[in-house]
């Protein structure tokens, strides 16, 4: 279904101004057609020779233009709220950015600027001649090569073992 919020605001504001012009036009015809003149009393306020039509009209013209201006100044404190909300989301956002930097650096944790970037692909190193060469001359022949055996070590503090290599000699 389709969104109709805005054609019921253009048929709003068309139904507006033609509102507006019929109040115009009769605004003009009353004022056309009450010429006489007649005295207005308020309490000890009096005004004698007033036209009809301005009995009418200026109170009605009085309130438009203070519903106007009440509507601008309504929305312009609806911008300036606007305003302060998106510079205040600006800055809790620098915040976060901030604490998470903070955080991942006391949990030693990768840095989140690095997501976007690829890693470089790891290429396996070959192997040098010379572990080669040693490998086919040590087939047996030359027994005065050493070996080296694992022992294993009790460590008291840890409780581990660790793998340690003595030379040990083949006679």
């Amino acid at each position: 279904m389709p969104d109709l919020s805005h054609l019921w605001q253009r048929f709003v504001l068309a139904a507006a101004l033609l509102f507006g012009l019929a109040l115009g036009v009769g605004a003009t015809v009353f004022a056309y057609s009450n010429t006489a003149q007649v005295t207005v009393g308020w309490s000890v306020f009096h005004l004698g020779r007033v036209p009809l039509w301005t009995v009418v009209l200026v109170p009605i013209a009085l309130v438009l233009v203070a519903g106007t201006v009440f509507h601008w100044l309504n929305s312009l404190h609806h911008f300036t709220e606007h305003m302060r909300h998106r510079h205040r989301v600006r800055e809790l956002e620098a915040e976060l950015t901030s604490v998470k930097s903070r955080l991942d650096a006391l949990l030693e944790m990768p840095d989140h600027t690095d997501e976007a970037k690829p890693e470089p692909v790891a290429q396996p190193e070959p192997e040098p001649a010379a572990a080669s060469s040693e490998a086919v001359a040590s087939n047996g022949e030359d027994k005065t090569t050493k070996k080296t055996e694992p022992v294993a070590v009790a460590s008291d503090s840890a409780k581990e073992s660790k793998a340690t290599s003595e030379p040990t000699a083949e006679a």
